[in-house]
């Protein structure tokens, strides 16, 4: 008890020695629970009635609360001070800011009478606009025409690749997958949406591709044969050994000249 929470031997016989009372303040303790706490010790001598010493007292005043509120006291002060600055430099930007509205209203006047003008040519240009768009409902109705033509064309193209009892592949000119049709899944255990936007050459297939690449390369030049063919041997989708004849051509678009290749893989019995 003489040392915790603070040294006290000293300070009683400080009190003791000037016959008056000693305080230690803002003491700091942690209680039982863990709570903080702050004390203000007040030691006193103590005398008997002819004035001889008697002891000491140790009176601890908890000032836990006094000290926070002080605390917070000192901090809203701190925030009072620092507002009064923030405001007085705010007052200051208002100031200019006031000015600088004074010039952008004589500037707005400016622009308004420039907008009536611009308005005018709008109005104009809007007249204009509207014969163009009724120009491009015309075309927006041709090309939706057209679209439903070449989907039709699409579908005809798959019923007609689904029909073939051949593999068929079909590469633009980058040699990339865009067609697959069924019979080629069958033949090597590849689906049509593992395979297109592929490479011809990254395919892992049980078909040597490296003798196909001069072959495609050459139909796309468009001054080959209509088709060449050749034929390799190759490892099917169930691990049987298989004789493919493949047929190389080109694929043509009207207008458009050559726009990629078909490869037909044909299994030889």
């Amino acid at each position: 008890m003489s040392y915790r929470p603070a040294e006290l031997r000293s300070t009683i016989e400080q009190a003791l020695a000037s016959r008056e009372s000693v305080w230690v303040r803002d003491v700091a303790w942690t209680r039982a629970g863990g709570d903080a706490a702050t004390y203000d010790i007040q030691v006193m001598p103590l005398f008997d009635a002819d004035g001889g010493t008697l002891g000491a007292s140790a009176v601890f005043n908890d000032v836990t609360r006094y000290r926070s509120l002080q605390d917070e006291l000192e901090d809203a002060n701190r925030r009072l001070e620092l507002a009064y600055e923030e405001l007085q430099s705010a007052n200051e930007e208002l100031e200019t800011t006031n000015e600088e509205l004074q010039s952008t209203i004589e500037e707005l006047e400016t622009t308004n009478e420039e907008l009536q003008s611009t308005n005018e040519e709008l109005e104009t240009m809007n007249e204009e606009l509207q014969s163009m768009n009724d120009e491009l409902t015309v075309t927006n109705e041709e090309l939706r025409l057209r679209t439903l033509e070449v989907s039709q064309l699409n579908d005809f193209t798959e019923t007609v690749l689904a029909g073939l009892r051949a593999g068929v592949a079909v590469v633009d000119r980058d040699l990339r997958v865009i067609a697959w049709n069924n019979e080629a899944a069958e033949l090597w255990g590849i689906r049509e949406d593992e395979v297109i936007g592929t490479g011809l050459a990254d395919l892992d297939i049980g078909l040597p591709l490296e003798p196909l690449g001069p072959l495609v390369r050459t139909q796309l030049t468009g001054h080959a044969a209509p088709a060449e063919r050749t034929r390799l041997a190759a490892v099917n989708r169930r691990g049987r050994s298989v004789q493919v004849d493949v047929t190389v051509s080109p694929l043509r678009r009207d207008g458009q000249g050559v726009s990629g290749a078909i490869v037909v893989m044909n299994v030889v019995d």
